[in-house]
């Protein structure tokens, strides 16, 4: 039987998905694994005994997160689309006349880190990453409930 799956587990792991790390749940047991791609490749190829000690543990977590079909991958950055929370955060700012200058920020270069700026210098960070938290649940429940997983 699957296993009640930690929802807060589920944000945390989406919080960390990035171009670098991946992560995998497996519904047997709820466990999450978190892994980059130079450990992905270390657990394909099986030079395991090359590895370092502090990876050796988690390889065959990695491995198996790999090969079995039951495992199931998170959503990855693209299907978070943090770019669209920003978007809609600036957008939600009515009251706020840093809308404009916070939908500015989202578009060029350096995006990301300009609207980082802007929401510190105006002292709305707090904002933001309740904004953000709350967005991060939303895939999670989601993702859970597309793959008929129980959670809490």
């Amino acid at each position: 039987m699957p296993a009640v799956i930690s929802l807060r587990d589920v944000i945390e792991a989406l919080d960390l998905q990035s171009d670098e790390l991946s992560s995998y749940l497996d519904p047997d047991s709820g466990e999450i694994i978190t892994f980059n791609a130079e450990e992905a490749g270390i657990a394909e190829h099986g030079d395991w005994a090359g590895a370092p000690d502090w990876m050796r543990e988690s390889l065959p977590k990695i491995k198996r997160a790999l090969t079995d079909d039951r495992i199931l991958p998170l959503p990855d950055r693209a299907h978070i689309d943090e770019w669209r929370m920003m978007q809609d955060f600036a957008e939600e700012r009515d009251n706020c006349t840093c809308r404009s200058e916070l939908l500015g920020a989202i578009h060029g270069t350096g995006a990301f880190r300009l609207f980082r700026r802007i929401i510190e210098r105006l002292g709305i960070e707090e904002q933001w990453h309740q904004y953000r938290n709350e967005a991060l649940e939303r895939v999670a429940r989601q993702w859970l409930e597309e793959n008929k997983l129980r959670y809490r």
